[in-house]
């Protein structure tokens, strides 16, 4: 299976969005920030797991 790896030109754009974001946070709400990003990943992971048992 040939995983795609690239972003889209979408994506693109948004991470650019977020990194302009990002440059004015201090610490804290910059450790705020990923720590709320890494567990919307996980919710992401666990909703694909739970889809893929259904199918």
């Amino acid at each position: 299976m040939d995983v795609p790896t690239k972003l889209s030109l979408e994506q693109s754009f948004n991470l650019k969005v977020y990194e302009e974001q990002v440059k004015g946070l201090s610490q804290d709400q910059a450790q705020t920030f990923l720590l709320e990003v890494l567990r919307q990943l996980m919710i992401k992971e666990n909703v694909i797991k739970h889809l893929l048992k259904q199918v």
